[in-house]
């Protein structure tokens, strides 16, 4: 069974930095690229960033780059998301996920509030 189990949000002042991190078990998890995505309240769920299979190529909405950085390790089965700079609309629920030919997995996401 694929689990994707994210951590690290938390409560943070404005200027301010987290890191999350997504543990993914049941799969071989080198062989798929890793998003990370968030939800604010009211409005859609938006990718942030992603990340190829060995960590050769990221991707990052526009609102994120040179603030947010994505990261894995294929030995340890996790994905992370360095967050810099925190402003308060970066405050949402943030998701971890992997997308594989017959569909998707999410996890079960990790509040991140940044006050102002």
């Amino acid at each position: 069974q694929v689990q994707l189990v994210e951590s690290g949000g938390g409560l943070v002042q404005a200027g301010g930095s987290l890191r999350l991190s997504c543990a993914a078990s049941g799969l071989t998890f080198s062989r798929y690229a890793m998003s990370w995505y968030r939800q604010a309240p009211g409005k859609e769920r938006e990718l942030v960033a992603s990340i190829s299979t060995v960590g050769g190529s990221t991707n990052y909405a526009d609102s994120v780059k040179d603030r947010f950085t994505i990261s894995r390790d294929n030995a340890k089965g996790t994905v992370y998301l360095q967050m810099n700079i925190l402003k308060p609309e970066d405050t949402a629920v943030y998701y971890c996920n992997l997308k594989y030919w017959g569909g998707q997995y999410w996890g079960q996401g990790t509040q991140v509030t940044v006050s102002s």
